[in-house]
């Protein structure tokens, strides 16, 4: 079996480790523009099995070309690539797991062709879209009545530091969106779109996280998958206390926004400066990190009223020198690529995670994401 990762990132690389250990796997060929990234992702790596290609993948042509002939491919790249590569992958006949879960009604129109290529293409599958999808899903199905179904989560530095308490971990362009896009969401059976930064929610954790606070953000493929399952439903961004109120003054200001304004005869966009301003405030002196989840799914069962409440904190992976970002985002995607690869996964068209690890499939996803050092906890309040 040859795999085809597309980046090779601090997620792709991880990403190309775990799925080179796996016996049924033959061959991994790792993909990105920067040869010192592909560099570092062998010498982490450090199997055989395992390949780079230097190539500057920046269409759905130049990703087609790396993928045909491959057995799977995992998409570990920018926003912007995602909807090119569930285009290569359906041109290249090859199946694609996808980590960014954004555009989905415009991946949704390809689910026919997906189908005639006869290939399985599965986006947002990595922690948040990814795992809280699935957890949702499987909550609302264990309910006779679903009334809420609220999704948090939040990679939040273990030491944070005045004045943002945050650190990048991932790409900043993905990290910029949150403040500035509209969310969509689900309430009654219709879709909803919320703006950026709204339903501040304060929350506790076990330490050492301590007291945060959450907005609406995205709901990614779940607001239209369940939106006729659960009468209301949310995907919340979660942050220490203070930094939403930060961000929203700078976002009222128009520090994020994308049109270009005039300076001393330069045209300049106010997003990008503020890009530049933040990014090495954003680097914090410590790389270890913590991800944290909590998926909680009100309804009936039997009469009674029920919460199911999943609940994950998770630090960082010392062992694998990784952070917990890229751990819990990698982990489920090459689980997903496994599993179409073993032929666990027969469906075929675009099938977003919440709709594949449900049912009698969620206690094996959930075991081997605890096998993997991902551990999820579960709890149920009867009222």
């Amino acid at each position: 079996m040859h795999v085809v990762v597309l980046g090779a990132g601090m997620i792709g690389t991880t990403v190309v480790r775990e799925m080179a250990e796996d016996s049924n796997v033959g061959k991994v060929t790792v993909v990105d523009g920067m040869r010192q990234s592909i560099n570092r992702c062998l010498k982490v790596a450090d199997n055989l099995k395992v390949v780079g290609e230097v190539t500057n993948i920046q269409s759905e042509k130049d990703i087609y070309e790396v993928i045909k002939g491959a057995d799977v491919a995992i998409a570990c790249l920018p926003h912007a690539l995602s909807l090119p590569a569930t285009k290569a992958a359906i041109a290249a006949k090859c199946n694609l797991v996808d980590l960014v879960g954004s555009q989905f009604e415009e991946k949704l129109k390809l689910d026919n062709k997906s189908k005639e290529s006869g290939i399985v293409i599965v986006p947002g599958c990595g922690v948040a879209p990814g795992i809280t999808n699935f957890l949702a899903a499987q909550g609302i199905e264990m309910l006779d009545v679903a009334d809420e179904a609220i999704m948090v989560c939040g990679g939040i530095p273990r030491y944070p530091a005045p004045p943002l308490s945050y650190q990048v971990v991932f790409r900043l362009e993905s990290l910029m969106g949150l403040y500035t896009r509209p969310a969509v969401a689900a309430e009654n059976g219709s879709l909803v779109t919320l703006p950026p930064l709204s339903g501040l929610e304060k929350m506790t954790f076990p330490d050492p996280v301590g007291e945060c606070e959450a907005v609406i953000t995205d709901a990614h493929s779940t607001a239209y998958t369940l939106k006729g399952k659960v009468k209301k439903l949310y995907e919340k961004t979660l942050r220490y206390a203070g930094h939403w109120d930060k961000m929203s003054v700078l976002a009222e200001l128009g520090f994020f926004d994308e049109e270009k304004i005039n300076i001393d005869g330069k045209s300049l966009s106010p997003r990008k400066f503020t890009e530049k301003i933040l990014e090495p405030k954003l680097r914090g002196k410590s790389n270890e990190d913590i991800t944290v989840i909590r998926v909680t799914i009100k309804g009936k069962k039997d009469g009674k009223n029920i919460t199911y409440t999943w609940e994950m904190v998770d630090f960082y992976d010392h062992k694998r020198s990784i952070t917990s970002m890229a751990k819990t985002t990698a982990v489920p995607a090459m689980l997903m690529a496994k599993w179409i690869l073993n032929g666990k996964v027969k469906e075929r068209g675009v099938v977003p995670i919440e709709k594949l690890i449900v049912g009698d499939r969620f206690d094996l996803f959930i075991n081997e994401l605890s096998q993997k050092g991902i551990k999820i906890n579960h709890y149920e309040k009867v009222e």
